[in-house]
């Protein structure tokens, strides 16, 4: 029998026990998987290359706080600039207050959003169809599928934010990839139901003609409004998302405690584990020196087993975690980040190599005490 074949027949010699700690292993990676995940996609992860040419323009203080409509043409003056257009959340309700029936609103500019926000794909005609209806929409194929809606269909959606209902007809659908289940409907709509908001904007869009031309424009943008009553806080699409999840406190931080303590639990459980399992195995240990067995052999067999077990408990972990963010990134609250959050083979990676390390030091000192025991003794333990 071989050194590995020795290992992996140990591993599970108490079942139950055994199975209880890939348990606990899976259930802490599975955390610690997720965490990572969500690192990686709110402050790592770049996106796709057209976003990042995209500038959102926001009042400075708020985003409840409306941007006059003719900054548009101000900022359209500066170098750099491509394309702008007028955004405005809408926050309305379709048919009732269930999560399923939740997707995200938004009045703009048909004749300029598609060139401004590159990332939709529409058959040419229904874009032309979209433009030319003032209560046209342009909607998420995905969500459409979803609600069985299809091209001339009618939307109804109730106003919340604003004193108005929408009586909407669907003239385009677009792809996207990942779908981010929303509908686009024209300002100008909104602008003739309310009369106080005519005139006005949630926020712009607004393209650059390069990547390195971002920071340029953008302090651009901002000056040029540092004098007037209302100015801007210009920031990148990726920032502007973030900036909702720095509305719930130190991101960061709770991130970094959560797997912090995630890898301290499962370091106990597994030295816990490995100290009972080789506590009660001194006699076999004492019998495997009588064979020739050196301590160094001893050592890298129940280290070996402790790594062994960790790093099933962590493959486990990981593929339930990414099981569970793909879910996440296609349900019908995902937009933004999260609809685009997935596990990369590197946090799965990084997930396993962590489970072999905290299998490795929690079984090393035990072991390590293990392989120092004396032939005579170790016969005569009972345990």
């Amino acid at each position: 029998m071989t050194l590995t074949r020795f290992v992996t027949k140990n591993v599970f010699r108490n079942k139950r026990r055994s199975a209880l700690t890939v348990l606990s292993i899976t259930f802490s990676l599975m955390l610690l998987t997720i965490m990572m995940t969500i690192w990686r996609g709110f402050y790592l992860d770049t996106g796709p290359a057209e976003d990042a040419r995209v500038l959102i323009s926001r009042h400075r203080v708020s985003l409840t706080f409306f941007l006059p409509g003719f900054y548009r043409e101000k900022i359209r003056t500066i170098p750099g600039v491509t394309h702008v257009t007028p955004m405005t959340w809408f926050g309305g309700i379709y048919k009732d207050q269930k999560p399923e029936n939740f997707f995200a609103q938004f009045a703009t500019d048909p004749s300029e959003y598609l060139d401004t926000i590159a990332d939709k794909v529409v058959p040419p005609d229904q874009v032309k169809a979209w433009q030319r209806d003032r209560a046209g929409a342009l909607v998420d194929e995905a969500l459409a599928k979803k609600h069985g809606w299809k091209i001339g269909d009618r939307v109804v959606l109730q106003g919340t934010i604003f004193p108005v209902n929408p009586e909407l007809t669907i003239r385009a659908m677009f792809k996207r990839e990942p779908p981010n289940n929303a509908l686009y409907f024209n300002a100008s709509y909104l602008e003739e139901a309310v009369p106080w908001f005519k005139g006005s904007a949630g926020f712009f869009s607004t393209q650059v003609d390069s990547p390195e031309a971002v920071t340029r424009v953008s302090q651009a943008i901002d000056e040029m409004f540092r004098n007037s009553p209302q100015q801007t806080k210009t920031e990148s699409e990726k920032a502007f998302q973030l900036g909702f999840v720095a509305m719930l406190g130190n991101v960061k931080a709770f991130i970094l405690s959560i797997c912090t303590a995630v890898v301290f639990a499962i370091l106990l459980v597994s030295a816990t584990t490995m100290a009972m399992s080789i506590r009660e195995r001194t006699r076999e240990v004492a019998l495997l020196k009588t064979l020739g067995f050196t301590r160094g052999t001893v050592l890298a067999l129940f280290v070996g087993e402790a790594v062994t077990l960790a790093m099933a408990g962590g493959l486990l972990g990981a593929l339930v975690a990414s099981g569970l963010i793909r879910w996440v990134a296609h349900s019908p609250m995902a937009t933004g980040v999260l609809a685009v959050m997935q596990v990369t083979p590197v946090t799965m990676l990084l997930a396993i190599l962590v489970a072999a390390l905290v299998g490795f030091i929690s079984a090393f000192v035990p072991a390590y005490h293990a392989s120092k025991i004396n032939i005579v003794e170790g016969l005569r333990h009972i345990g």
